[in-house]
């Protein structure tokens, strides 16, 4: 349990307001009500509330007059709910001997006319009129046994904790003061030499800053927590590890290492997608892979850009993707290769790379199987024959070196293929 907490606190601006209204003495206290209703829109009434209670608490706080249009305000902002929350502190107030008849016999009739007709005759008066004795003076005090009943009766619950007895106010009235003088409205103490200041002056300067700080609270104690004794361990429950993280620092040596090697060889492989190399700049591109094949991996080489590197140089693919067999994204180098255009260098490209590396055997026959395909869509019976020459003779290169093992299963399709364009 934690100790109550403060007063909300209000903006200037409603701080003003509320000081200006508690000030009205002389006017209606319809009038005054009605005015808070405006100036105070619903959701913010609640903490305008709680400050008025602040107030309430000591009666040298508020003037007289100032208390009776705060238990009015109390009272009115909550008249078309079916419950109001300051009910506890107007019982209260209504029955405490300590307070002047005026004021208990203004709070009585708040919290006995519950009809409209009797509301509005009670707030036609002023405070003033009302502190006066004039209108007090004929009426009867009710015993508390008898308010709570009627309050009891419409089901009105206190709104104050059981723990507030527990709590001291952080503003504490100086004890010198009699509540004559805080009831007064004689001038108070100034300065020599400067404007006499009057008592409303300097009530009005104490309350905005005790209502700009935080003394509108209450100080509580803080309430012991023990720390929850734990459960113990049953067998066969999982228990809760905390391993010992001993992290160890690792230094990154690529970090300021010198890439104007991967430079260059960036530049010959984007020349290489523009056009064939002269020898020597293959046999550099060759020279510089072999000494370091992760140059490949910073040289801007993608899938999309493999056919131009097959067409232009076949041989500086051949490196490249020998060198790209651990990568990822060798995959998707493979389906390029498969579905690109069938010509010569693509053949190479895919018949060297069977003498240098182990290639899938699912890309090798798919591969094939797009050669015979090419090869049968083509109408021009010239390059037909052309091609399927070619096709053969990458076959029977494949056939020699074992490239294809399982050639029973692929002989029917090859044997088809061959009589299909025998002659």
């Amino acid at each position: 349990m934690s100790s109550p907490a403060p007063v909300p606190s209000l903006r200037p601006d409603e701080r003003s307001d509320l000081l200006s209204l508690l000030a009205a003495a002389a006017r209606p206290l319809a009038d005054v009500v009605a005015d808070f209703l405006a100036r105070f829109p619903r959701e913010r009434r609640l903490r305008v509330g709680a400050t008025l209670c602040f107030l309430l608490e000591d009666k040298k706080m508020l003037h007289p007059t100032g208390r009776l249009i705060a238990f009015a305000i109390l009272h009115q902002s909550y008249s078309s709910q079916p419950a109001n929350p300051y009910v506890s502190l107007l019982l209260n107030a209504a029955c405490d001997e300590t307070s002047d008849k005026s004021e208990r016999a203004f709070v009585q009739l708040l919290l006995t006319s519950t009809s409209g007709n009797n509301n509005n005759e009670v707030l036609k008066q002023s405070a003033v009129d009302y502190t006066n004795g004039s209108v007090s003076a004929s009426q009867v005090l009710l015993p508390r046994e008898q308010l709570e009943k009627q309050y009891c009766d419409n089901n009105v619950q206190s709104q104050i904790s059981s723990f507030r007895d527990a709590t001291v106010r952080c503003a504490i009235p100086d004890p010198d003061v009699p509540q004559s003088c805080a009831n007064s409205s004689e001038s108070g103490i100034s300065p020599p030499g400067s404007k006499p200041k009057s008592a409303s002056d300097d009530r009005v300067s104490v309350l905005t800053g005790l209502l700009q700080g935080k003394s509108s609270g209450r100080l509580g104690p803080q309430w012991i927590r023990p720390t929850p004794p734990r459960l113990p361990v049953l067998d066969g429950e999982l228990q809760w590890l905390n391993p010992d993280n001993n992290h160890e620092l690792l230094w990154d040596y690529s970090m300021c290492a010198d890439t104007s090697r991967g430079a260059a060889i960036r530049d010959l492989i984007a020349r290489a997608l523009k056009g064939p190399l002269a020898p020597a700049q293959q046999e550099q591109v060759i020279i510089e892979l072999a000494k370091d094949s992760k140059l490949v991996y910073h040289s801007g080489m993608t899938p999309q850009k493999l056919p131009d590197l097959v067409e232009h140089n076949p041989l500086i693919a051949v490196e490249v993707l020998s060198k790209l067999m651990n990568s990822p994204d060798i995959a998707g180098y493979f389906d390029v290769l498969v579905h690109m255009e069938m010509s010569l260098h693509s053949m190479e490209v895919v018949n060297r790379l069977t003498q240098a590396v182990e290639l899938p055997t699912t890309f090798v026959h798919e591969y094939i199987s797009n050669c015979i395909q090419s090869c049968q869509n083509i109408k021009d019976k010239y390059m037909q024959n052309r091609l399927v020459r070619l096709v053969c003779v990458f076959l029977q290169s494949l056939i020699r070196n074992k490239i294809i093992n399982d050639f029973k299963t692929f002989s029917s399709r090859y044997r088809h293929f061959a009589l299909n364009f025998h002659g």
